[in-house]
């Protein structure tokens, strides 16, 4: 299944780099969260080939959302482009994104074709980026940890001191915070060691679906806001090497 899914996203990648060097159209979901012709076309495809191989599986999807729900006898969550702003922007930090989610089996594959770096995980089998297995890092001291962040779309309509507080208390308490525009590759670069942290809130099952399988198969932790179990409808997610998850957790919550 992994094999499959790898090809897959390979070829979906193919096509969002054919539109990250060609002019593009975009449209608006709202006022800052966008969608381009690319994010359909590298959906459909994805739909198309996941359902063509595994054909009794569930199929859940950020602008098609084909099947709602989650069935835990396997469902599909994908994400064409996650990070569409950057993408429109020729920002290199986004990728297509497939998570597998059943009761006995996780598989995540995440691929950035821009820096051409394919991150993939299976439940047991190690966490790798292109080939090589990574390990989160074993920083286990806040002030010297650097920390990834987003800032939900639904921004201009929240309470933005309660994002700013909690940006404050993390900016005082660490070594620095990266804004990079990827969840999917936030929790691969956590994964991978280059961060020793993420937090986030209002984001959506595709979203974090197949970082999280590699960031744990990487030997990293996940959890909600307040260290409770995390599923793909929570509201927040706090994702770490595991050393600083504790840390992490107190500070975000004052």
């Amino acid at each position: 299944m992994l094999e499959t899914i790898i090809n897959i996203t390979l070829t979906a990648g193919k096509i969002l780099l054919d539109g990250y060097t060609t002019p593009i159209k975009v449209d608006f979901k709202n006022t800052i969260d966008l969608v381009t012709e690319y994010d359909k076309k590298i959906e459909l495809y994805l739909i198309g080939e996941l359902k063509k191989n595994f054909p009794d599986k569930k199929i859940v999807s950020e602008e098609y959302n084909t099947d709602a729900g989650y069935d835990d006898r396997g469902s599909f969550f994908i994400d064409p482009i996650d990070g569409t702003t950057n993408f429109v922007h020729r920002f290199p930090f986004c990728s297509v994104s497939v998570g597998y989610i059943s009761k006995d089996k996780r598989c995540g594959v995440v691929y950035n074709p821009i820096l051409d770096e394919l991150f993939f995980a299976e439940t047991g089998k190690g966490a790798f980026c292109n080939h090589t297995e990574i390990r989160v890092s074993s920083e286990n001291e806040l002030i010297n940890s650097l920390i990834a962040t987003g800032f939900p779309y639904s921004i201009v309509d929240t309470d933005k001191r309660f994002l700013l507080d909690m940006l404050d208390a993390v900016l005082k308490n660490t070594r620095g915070i990266r804004r990079a525009g990827s969840a999917s590759l936030d929790l691969c670069y956590v994964a991978k060691g280059v961060f020793d942290g993420y937090y986030e809130s209002s984001l959506k099952p595709w979203d974090v679906a197949a970082g999280i399988v590699i960031l744990e198969e990487a030997g990293g932790k996940v959890s909600g806001r307040f260290g409770d179990v995390f599923d793909l409808w929570s509201d927040f997610i706090v994702a770490t090497n595991g050393h600083i998850q504790d840390k992490l957790l107190k500070v975000l919550n004052g």
